[in-house]
């Protein structure tokens, strides 16, 4: 009895490592560990790019969400509007499976982290949420979709004036206005193993090519999914820097990755699936420009199928300038499918490797 129980836990062993080494470098941080519940927290630790510093509700309490309804007036203990308010850092994750209504938009105050992780976490049928004017920020594991508008935004997630913010492994679709739109300022951004799906104009980053300060603007989209039904913005790019890697793109109805205000986009091990439309097979679009040519927009890795094509430009450096700490080993665009196979919401159990 004891040689088969021994037998089965290196099975166990071998089966975790297998799946471990078919993660990308984030997941393979934190879900090779069956008591990834007890030790929530250090998820914190997991990050990269420009995202990678977002400490979320690390060095807070565990504030556990019982009750879906919302009163944005009066918010109770229990709801996931009054655990994001406070201003103390929390880590909030969720008694059970849960659709969340809210009436109103829900501001999320800076040192948050909103965990879905074991269980199944819906947000939308009305306003959703904002990350306004705050910084170190996480949102993790939940689904957001069928948005509505609210005082002139509509968006699944807006971080506006914001830094220090990582998105990961959410699943959004269906909105108003964008899915997720980063504006006004905001830096030190990284958006990771999201699920994008059904929606025309999916993410805007940068929301006015005379906005001066957005030139300051650094974000990573690194093992997104864009997946069906989808038309642009993926992302439209105003000014600022973007490192997109390893994502992958299926059949985008217009173009995948735009902008304007001469951004700098460096795309790297991405793979790029076009429609049997023809004139939807460019990845690139140059919004309102003459001078684009000067733009630097650079490829280096990427996998193009079915007739897809990046048009490049400009000169000059182009690679993030990462920190030791933020910075991680790209793919080629081959290896795109498994890395992003796990996009959006994972089902973890407790007491197993997720």
């Amino acid at each position: 009895m004891a040689c088969a129980i021994s037998s089965l836990r290196v099975l166990s062993f071998f089966l975790t490592l297998s799946q471990s080494l078919s993660m990308n470098v984030i997941d393979s941080c934190w879900r090779p560990n069956p008591r990834w519940a007890f030790d929530r927290q250090s998820l914190a630790n997991c990050a990269i790019g420009f995202g990678r510093d977002a400490m979320g509700g690390r060095k807070g309490a565990i504030y556990v969400v019982t009750d879906p309804s919302d009163d944005p007036l009066n918010p109770r203990p229990g709801t996931l509007r009054y655990g994001a308010t406070r201003r103390d850092p929390l880590w909030i994750t969720f008694a059970e499976d849960m659709v969340i209504r809210l009436k109103k938009v829900l501001l999320v105050s800076s040192y948050k982290t909103i965990d879905g992780r074991g269980a199944k976490v819906e947000v939308g049928d009305g306003p959703c949420i904002e990350v306004q004017g705050v910084s170190h920020v996480i949102v993790h594991g939940i689904s957001i979709r069928d948005c509505k508008a609210e005082r002139g935004f509509g968006d699944g997630i807006t971080v506006a004036g914001s830094s220090h913010v990582w998105i990961d492994h959410c699943f959004l679709s269906r909105c108003a206005d964008g899915l997720l739109d980063v504006i006004l300022n905001s830096t030190a951004i990284t958006i990771s193993n999201n699920l994008f799906t059904q929606h025309e104009a999916v993410m805007l980053l940068g929301n006015d090519d005379n906005f001066e300060p957005d030139k300051n603007m650094r974000v990573t989209l690194a093992f997104n999914h864009f997946g069906e039904g989808l038309g642009q913005r993926m992302p439209r790019i105003r000014q600022g820097y973007v490192h997109i890697a390893n994502n992958k793109y299926e059949r985008w109805g217009s173009y995948a990755i735009g902008g304007s205000g001469s951004p700098t986009i460096f795309s790297e091990g991405n793979l790029f699936i076009a429609s049997n439309v023809p004139h939807t097979k460019q990845v690139t679009r140059r919004n309102e420009a003459d001078y684009w040519e000067k733009w630097t927009w650079k490829s280096s890795r990427d996998v193009f199928v079915n007739g897809a094509y990046f048009i490049q430009s400009g000169w000059g450096s182009y690679n993030p300038k990462y920190t030791p700490s933020q910075s991680f080993r790209v793919a080629r665009g081959y290896s795109v499918p498994t890395l992003t196979s796990d996009a959006g919401p994972l089902q973890c159990t407790t007491g197993k490797a997720c």
